[in-house]
């Protein structure tokens, strides 16, 4: 699916980088879009574009994390860390859908088009409390993804680093 290795490093150590810094934008952007209509102007397509970005890199370092898996010892803090890294790509793909929706809700070229193709999407769009609820499920998954994320990371650094601390401090 991608590489797994890059110049002779486990390649998940790099993509882990990509995906820790494009998560929290992502949800920033998200934020920022639904609660600040001027930023939302200025964002636009930005947007989406992140959103799939994030989206396209989390199985990237899930699979490359999988290999990994396989080339170490067992251990049940790496179990744990891959079961959580497995969830991320469904709160991934959740903020891409939202967030593409949100924007094309409130595009004026995403309207466009769609008004051409399908007239009742406008005026499903329209109505507040449908934007509404996409607001408040873009949030939700945004924060779930940083959330995540974070817990992905706290059991990563503790499956990597629990046999040197506790080696150490005897």
């Amino acid at each position: 699916m991608g590489p797994t290795t890059i110049n002779g490093l486990p390649a998940h150590v790099l993509f882990v980088h990509a995906v820790v810094v494009l998560v929290p934008v992502t949800a920033l952007l998200v934020v920022a879009a639904v609660l600040w209509p001027s930023a939302r102007r200025r964002i636009g397509v930005l947007l989406p574009g992140v959103a799939f970005l994030t989206l396209v890199f989390v199985p990237l370092t899930t699979h490359s994390g999988e290999w990994l898996e396989h080339h170490m010892s067992r251990d049940p803090l790496l179990r744990v860390h891959t079961h959580l890294g497995d969830d991320l790509i469904v709160w991934s793909a959740a903020t891409f859908v939202f967030a593409t929706v949100w924007w094309a809700m409130h595009s004026e070229r995403a309207r466009d088009l769609l008004r051409r193709r399908a007239p009742r999407v406008d005026a499903v769009s329209g109505r507040r409390a449908i934007a509404a609820m996409v607001a408040v499920a873009a949030l939700a998954v945004s924060v779930g993804s940083v959330v995540q994320v974070y817990r992905i990371g706290d059991s990563g650094a503790k499956a990597a680093w629990h046999d040197r601390t506790v080696s150490q401090a005897r």
